[in-house]
């Protein structure tokens, strides 16, 4: 069996995957692949399928941070020793990955984060270029993640990750904010664990559109803020309230 699960959350992405599979087939090949189909409403499932990946379906759309928890959850209950995660719409090489696992299977880290902002990001010259929105956002995320987490973080809504077995138990626990990649960096750094942000290249943007314009970018700014400094208190009431869900009176 495979010592690592690589999990694709997906929401009609019945484009994107093909590409996105035959890459993690080449790159990533003695790692098990599982899509976290959610919801969606086209053939993703069955694209996904075609392409050689296991499939978990949600009935219906439940948000990327439930589509993380699952990923991160399979992995746990299936007693794999390493996880990663890509996107599904293309904008993550899964070489990256696999460049990126290497680092955590030699103990150089618990937790390795693609990130698309650091100096050396990039690929023979080519950089990510992120929108005017995205600048501005990102210099103030930068600076709150400083504040909250003690460490200098360039890519906080990254979703390109590689963990160890220390990590996937603690990334497994139901997300409570909308943020839930900046919910895993306070989660990593509270529990002590080595997290290395690695420099790679990432594709632009082929599908869909940046969280990071208008106003949602104002929108997500605030919701970050709040997961970094009122995270765990969020996190106190959900249980609370999933406890009293399940008292007999």
């Amino acid at each position: 069996m495979a010592d690592t699960l690589v999990f694709i959350p997906a929401w009609n992405e019945e484009a994107s995957l093909p590409a996105v599979l035959a890459d993690a087939r080449r790159e990533l090949g003695g790692a098990d692949v599982l899509v976290i189909d959610d919801g969606s409403t086209d053939d993703t499932a069955e694209v996904a399928r075609k392409g050689g990946a296991q499939v978990v379906t949600f009935p219906e759309n439940r948000g990327l941070r439930n589509g993380i928890a699952e990923g991160y959850r399979r992995a746990a209950d299936g007693g794999y020793d390493y996880c990663g995660r890509l996107d599904a719409d293309g904008q993550h090489p899964a070489a990256e990955l696999a460049r990126m696992l290497v680092l955590v299977r030699a103990g150089a880290c618990d937790v390795a984060v693609g990130s698309r902002f650091l100096p050396d990001s990039g690929n023979e010259g080519e950089r990510y270029r992120p929108t005017p929105e995205r600048v501005v956002g990102t210099s103030l995320l930068r600076l709150l993640m400083r504040l909250r987490l003690g460490q200098p973080i360039s890519d906080g809504t990254s979703g390109l990750y590689a963990v160890n077995h220390r990590a996937i138990e603690l990334l497994a626990d139901p997300y409570v904010c909308e943020a839930p990649e900046v919910e895993a960096l306070v989660r990593i750094t509270d529990a002590k664990l080595k997290l290395l942000e690695v420099p790679v290249h990432m594709r632009q943007r082929q599908h869909g559109e940046s969280s990071f314009r208008g106003r949602r970018a104002v929108e997500l700014v605030v919701t970050i803020g709040l997961t970094l400094f009122a995270g765990e208190l969020l996190r106190r009431r959900h249980r609370r309230k999933q406890r009293k869900s399940v008292l007999p009176f």
